[in-house]
Order: structure tokens, then C-alpha cells, then sequence
């Protein structure tokens, strides 16, 4: 039944609590308190708005490679990453970079800017690498959500 709940909540968070349990089979206060449940577990992180950046100015996205010259700061870096305005996501990879960025942008010289004097500039850093995205097919936050077949929702 969470598994079915979840599902619904990935195609449509806006879905009242009512909607949901017709479409599940349960009384509402049954799935209200099963949501509950999966936020206090964590499962369901927070709901979200997904807006469009060309909309918003911000027609430029790109991904960064970050390589850090220092061992345990590393993930400092990452926390310093994580709190630019601009950057999407976060990733510490495996290889000869440390992290991967997705970053939002208005223009080239806007990101120029951003390599130059934000992310260059932070003292761990030691070389980016930068792939500007021409063209998006697909984009997504949603998760397979996996059949019962013995798989626990933490």
C-alpha cells in the first residue's frame, strides 16, 4: 500500500489525502496516517515545486567536475558546494574528480563567473572541468518505486 501511495505522490504531490485513498482502497485517516509515518521514516523527504529556469532567466544548465586537493576536506568541499544559490545537485563521485555539479545559469558568462570567482576561488579546489548542456531529452526527481517482491520501504 505505500508502495501504491508513493507512486501516486511522485506523479502528482498535490493529490488531497482523499483522492489518494480512493485510489488506494483506504479510509483517509488510514493513508493520512500512513504518510505521516513515511515522512517521520523519512522516506518522503519534503514536496516540492518543479520550475522551469529558462522561464526564470536561468537558460544555461551545466555539469562541473571538481577535483579537491585535500583528503578528509573533501566533503567540507561539498558542503561549501551545496550552498551556492545556482547549484542543483551535488554529487561526491568515485575517479579522478572528486565531484560532480549541476549548476544553473543565465548565459556563459554568467557560469564563466561562477568558475572564476566562486567555485576556483574555494581553497580545496584544485581544477574543474566543464560540460555545457546543449539540449535536455529527459529530467527527472522521480524514483522507481520497486514491487513488494521482498523489498522493505526503510
Amino acid at each position: 500500500m505505500d508502495r501504491r501511495i508513493l507512486s501516486l505522490l511522485q506523479q502528482d504531490a498535490r493529490l488531497p489525502n482523499a483522492e489518494i485513498a480512493r485510489r488506494v482502497g483506504m479510509a483517509p485517516s488510514a493513508t493520512l496516517e500512513r504518510l505521516r509515518k513515511l515522512e517521520e521514516r523519512g522516506v518522503i523527504q519534503g514536496y516540492e515545486a518543479r520550475l522551469d529556469a529558462r522561464k526564470l532567466g536561468l537558460g544555461l544548465t551545466a555539469f562541473i567536475y571538481i577535483k579537491a586537493n585535500d583528503k578528509q576536506g573533501e566533503i567540507d568541499t561539498g558542503e561549501r558546494l551545496k550552498q551556492h544559490p545556482n547549484v542543483l545537485e551535488v554529487h561526491h563521485i568515485a575517479g579522478e574528480d572528486c565531484f560532480l555539479v549541476k549548476v544553473c545559469a543565465t548565459d556563459t558568462e554568467d557560469l564563466g563567473r561562477m568558475l572564476r570567482t566562486d567555485f576556483s576561488m574555494m581553497p580545496s579546489v584544485s581544477s574543474t572541468r566543464t560540460t555545457i548542456v546543449l539540449g535536455t531529452l529527459k529530467e527527472s526527481s522521480r524514483i522507481p518505486v520497486p514491487e513488494a517482491r521482498g523489498i522493505a520501504i526503510a
